[in-house]
């Protein structure tokens, strides 16, 4: 094919030369008085094609090749329709699906078309978010809770202690990215991303953080229960309070994590005459340290801990070098997210 192009391309630029010249020379001739018949004769030109060279070079003053139009599309306003209506009914359906939804109507294109035709009209192919399945009552809780809030003054949010937990593994899922390699490189050890049977080990921690700053980072043994909950809270966050300097009136936030809102747990929280707030079910959105918690993994993994006992300590480590900066800004922008719950009327935000 290459040897077939570096033939026939000085061929091409002569002949395409030869049609410009013998444009020009119809020009020429047809200014010089002669009429189409004339001109015809001395080129050896059909009467047709003189009248069109003459009648574009009136028109657009030149004799070169304009632009043209293309291919007519294959996807007519029709199909064009039908396309955008599937795809908005049912996001999830394929480009394939789609293509052989316009062959039952008989217009027959390859799937890359239909997909940079939904493109031009604004629907892109994207990996869907992963979000908390919301029933009508977490719905309706997440709403009422974003109005009750909204309007409260700022102290209360900067007096609030966020907290929760998460694991963190010592092989965490990688996030998808390219590398660039060369053909048949693929399972070279520097373009694989290494994977270990069930994560290779893994950390529980619980954290907690105010406006102020970071508070205690607890490593949990064993199995999670109320009472190695209770424990936490009993050593961590008295002095977290303290540390962070809240105020009296300070309100503890946690999930609705039946460890947290069981019946024990619940009279512990009474009895130390702990404060909580009324939080609504399946709101991880509604928690800024799932931003920390975000930021805790990244930095962790950065740092390739090679067993449980260094992830553990790289975890506290990342966890005391959060800003208290990042904290504050976390909470005095806490209201928009108030604001985008009623704005998705209690349904899934971008936070």
């Amino acid at each position: 094919m290459a040897l077939c192009e570096k033939v026939n391309a000085p061929l091409l630029k002569n002949n395409l030369t030869v049609v410009y010249h013998t444009r020009t020379e119809v020009i020429e001739i047809y200014q010089s008085g002669k009429g189409y018949k004339a001109i015809s004769k001395a080129l050896g030109l059909q009467r047709t094609t003189v009248r069109a060279i003459i009648h574009k070079w009136q028109k657009h003053g030149t004799v070169v090749n304009l632009p043209r139009s293309g291919r007519p599309t294959k996807i007519t306003p029709r199909a064009q329709r039908r396309l955008i209506r599937e795809v908005t009914k049912d996001p999830r359906t394929t480009s394939k699906e789609l293509q052989a939804s316009l062959a039952s109507i008989k217009v027959s294109v390859h799937d890359s078309t239909i997909r940079k035709r939904l493109g031009k009209n604004g629907l892109h192919g994207r990996f869907p978010r992963r979000k908390p399945l919301l029933s009508k009552k977490n719905i309706r809780a997440r709403l009422n809770f974003a109005k009750k809030h909204l309007n409260d003054c700022q102290d209360f949010w900067e007096n609030t202690l966020w907290t929760d937990e998460t694991k963190v593994e010592l092989f965490g899922r990688q996030m998808s990215r390219y590398i660039w390699r060369k053909r048949n490189t693929a399972f070279q050890k520097k373009n694989i991303i290494p994977t270990v049977k069930y994560g290779g080990g893994s950390v529980m921690v619980w954290g907690c953080f105010a406006a102020s700053g970071p508070g205690r980072l607890a490593v949990i043994d064993g199995t999670m229960n109320s009472t190695v909950y209770q424990k936490i809270l009993k050593e961590n966050v008295r002095p977290s309070v303290c540390q962070l300097k809240l105020k009296r009136s300070w309100v503890l936030q946690q999930d609705n994590d039946p460890k947290h809102t069981s019946k024990s747990t619940s009279e512990w929280l009474k009895k130390n005459k702990m404060k909580t707030l009324e939080w609504p079910s399946q709101s991880p959105d509604l928690n800024p340290i799932e931003m920390l918690w975000h930021d805790l993994k990244k930095a962790v993994h950065a740092r390739k801990p090679s067993n449980k006992a260094e992830l553990q300590q790289f975890c506290k480590d990342e966890w005391a070098k959060i800003p208290p900066e990042l904290c504050k800004r976390l909470i005095a922008s806490y209201r928009k997210r108030l604001i985008a719950v009623i704005a998705a009327k209690g349904g899934p935000t971008s936070y």
